[in-house]
């Protein structure tokens, strides 16, 4: 049995009541260094393609950063288990991420006169973005009529997260969409959707980059909205809405409806 006199619970108790306090704290550290992350994820999905999901990006950077600060606090016997792509990381690498832990450190020397977060970005690699700071540890929400999955019918029309990007003025910036609106529902085509939509000449073929997609009522909403409507950029020509087959919407409304419950959908 387990009783408020064993050590391990009373701690637990306290932890539990200073949580969230906590975890303002660290959201607040995570906002301190979040336009980094958003500059590389940028800098990531523009080199890449958009294959690349700079949101997701950003959110699996802020856990891999919580689970390295997991070292601050090792008893010098239990290891922190690496994430599978940091076995890949080269040596040199692991070698000062683990010198910066025995120091206490989790960030290097700042340069004189560089306050964290200014003299590194330009203005021009965060416009558009500054209104957005990703809220650590609060999701996103998926609830209410947009993410009902019996709205997704045979006769919904989609269209392709690049030429959403377009529409609403984005082209040059893939991927940015994303980030400004994580509410939106995005499904990334896999490659038996790929397959057809590359058949049906929708989009070119494309090979194992990723391809999202979108609902054209969603993009139309936001074309309406008082961000885009009087924007000289708008190109809703750009859209080119399509129905898919009644299999492919199946899988959306699958998608949607592991989404709307919290769960996580892995990559195709």
């Amino acid at each position: 049995t387990i009783s408020f006199t064993d050590p391990a619970v009373s701690m637990d108790l306290l932890r539990a009541v200073l949580q969230p306090s906590i975890n303002e704290e660290i959201r607040g550290v995570f906002n301190k260094y979040m336009k980094f992350f958003q500059k590389a994820a940028i800098n990531v999905r523009d080199n890449v393609g958009e294959e690349v999901d700079p949101e997701q990006l950003i959110q699996e950077t802020c856990r891999s950063c919580l689970e390295q600060a997991k070292l601050l606090f090792s008893d010098g016997k239990k290891v922190v288990p690496r994430l599978p792509h940091e076995q890949t990381v080269p040596k040199r690498a692991r070698q000062m991420d683990e010198e910066l832990n025995r120091r206490g450190s989790p960030v290097p020397k700042k340069r004189k006169g560089r306050p964290p977060g200014q003299s590194l970005l330009n203005d021009r690699g965060v416009s558009g973005m500054a209104a957005w700071k990703l809220k650590v540890s609060e999701p996103v929400r998926r609830d209410g009529p947009k993410w009902d999955p019996s709205r997704l019918t045979e006769t919904t029309t989609f269209v392709l997260g690049s030429r959403a990007n377009k529409a609403l003025g984005m082209g040059g910036t893939r991927g940015r969409l994303y980030i400004k609106h994580p509410h939106l529902f995005k499904y990334a085509a896999d490659p038996q959707d790929k397959h057809w939509l590359a058949e049906q000449q929708h989009m070119r073929a494309t090979g194992g980059k990723m391809a999202y997609l979108l609902i054209e009522e969603d993009i139309r909403d936001l074309a309406a909205s008082d961000d885009y409507r009087d924007s000289v950029d708008l190109r809703l020509e750009e859209l080119k809405p399509f129905v898919p087959p009644a299999w492919m919407t199946e899988k959306m409304q699958k998608h949607m409806e592991t989404l709307r419950r919290g769960g996580d959908v892995p990559p195709p």
